[in-house]
């Protein structure tokens, strides 16, 4: 494990050179392809920085509504296999009819629901602060 600068820290140091240096340099397709280049690297920053932590809530927000609460696995990619299988288990229950109506219902759309937010905290966390916005406010500065 190195000390300083940190993963995080290289990635944003190599996204800021790109939004300030690099595209404004650039015209027409290379422009496009920088900014998405910058998009990338931010994408894998946040994913870096929140991915785990998010994980593990889903982890825990599958276990309430499983009924079987499981051990969380502590390699990153079992726990992402076994998240892609629990959900799937969930949403066989889903299309049984088990959340048409009643509690569990709820339940299972405020985990749908924070489940995309967490999503799109990582992917693309403009939709989120957008989507907090009134119309006409301007909301949290960007």
């Amino acid at each position: 494990m190195q000390d300083r600068p940190t993963c995080l820290e290289l990635l944003e140091a190599v996204q800021g050179f790109i939004e300030t240096d690099v595209i404004p340099a650039l015209d027409g397709p290379k422009k496009f392809h920088a900014r998405v280049a910058a998009n990338v690297l931010a994408i894998v920053r946040r994913e870096i920085e929140y991915g785990e932590a998010q994980a593990h809530a889903e982890w825990y927000r599958l276990d309430a509504l499983l009924g079987a609460p499981e051990t969380l696995p502590a390699e990153g990619a079992v726990l992402a296999r076994r998240l892609r299988e629990r959900t799937a288990e969930l949403c066989e229950r889903i299309r049984r009819g088990e959340a048409d109506s009643g509690p569990w219902r709820q339940a299972v759309l405020t985990h749908v629901r924070q489940t995309v937010v967490d999503k799109l905290v990582v992917a693309n966390p403009k939709m989120v602060r957008d989507a907090r916005v009134g119309v006409g406010d301007k909301g949290p500065e960007r």
